[in-house]
């Protein structure tokens, strides 16, 4: 099912082999040695960061199968030498699509326990069998580059049922994957063990740690603070509530979306792939237990 996600992402955006000859990447330094990754041209996937130490090259994240060899070209060129380190912080196919492509050059892929169960029973989206995660975890892993210290840490059944984000604290830099989509209604993908509350629950848990200086790398959507952070929290707590009301109050799944419930937040946050109808189907169905 995870296939049928990545090529509606990819088919919404207008995804076609002649737009995808016109994708390229570019690096935004966020950090000292820290740079936010970014597809410019049409749709390259989710917002990924390259880690540029002395000794070891680490990175979060890495767009689709196609546009791979692109991808570890501009790596190349922006961080001088191979990728030591790639972390995935979800299974789906625009995040870890280059995975098999750079284990071929010696790069080590981590990732949480639920990424390599899902990536085993299809492995295509992360280039075939070469890109599974060699090495997982289930609360977190600490990474220790050249006296940087990047804190990967698991939050359950928000986006995913393997979701990480990764802190850079001596820097305030913090990649959130996919548990933040800046400025747009987010993708919760329930078929994948995700559900509101826990996306909720999610981001209230990246806002105990970050404060008005902390530089947040969105999933999707612009370079984000933490004033973006309680603004988009706020709107899905919201819309949280507004469609259990009417689930307490006896509306179908079909009553609720003629409703409109998220009428308000239709002009900022609808987008292709999440429109303001399928978030609030997915409120209703992750809030009723429904598929």
């Amino acid at each position: 099912m995870k296939r049928v996600v990545f090529i509606l992402a990819f088919l919404c955006a207008g995804g076609s082999q002649a737009q995808e000859s016109a994708i390229s990447f570019e690096s935004t330094e966020v950090g000292p040695g820290i740079f936010m990754v970014t597809a410019v041209g049409g749709f390259g996937g989710g917002n990924m960061a390259i880690l540029v130490g002395e000794q070891y090259v680490a990175m979060i994240d890495d767009s689709m199968v196609p546009l791979a060899p692109k991808l570890l070209a501009h790596v190349a060129e922006t961080a001088g030498r191979p990728v030591n380190f790639m972390i995935n912080t979800h299974v789906h196919g625009d995040h870890v699509g280059a995975n098999a492509a750079l284990a071929e050059n010696g790069t080590v892929i981590f990732a949480h326990d639920n990424i390599r169960k899902r990536l085993l029973a299809d492995p295509r989206e992360a280039g075939g069998e070469g890109g599974l995660p060699v090495v997982t975890f289930a609360e977190g892993v600490t990474f220790h580059l050249d006296g940087l210290e990047a804190r990967v840490t698991h939050l359950p059944a928000a986006h995913t049922d393997g979701d990480s984000i990764i802190y850079f604290p001596s820097v305030t830099v913090l990649h959130t994957g996919d548990i933040m989509f800046n400025g747009l209604f987010p993708f919760i993908d329930l078929e994948s063990g995700g559900s509101v509350d826990g996306y909720i629950a999610a981001q209230e848990e990246i806002w105990s740690m970050v404060d008005d200086n902390t530089t947040i790398i969105p999933g999707h959507g612009g370079l984000a603070t933490s004033s973006d952070l309680r603004t988009n929290m706020d709107m899905l707590i919201d819309s949280r509530a507004l469609v259990q009301a009417l689930i307490d109050s006896g509306s179908s799944e079909e009553d609720v979306v003629s409703a409109n419930p998220l009428e308000k937040y239709h002009e900022t946050y609808n987008w292709g792939f999440i429109t303001t109808e399928r978030m609030t189907r997915t409120l209703y169905r992750s809030l009723t237990g429904g598929d």
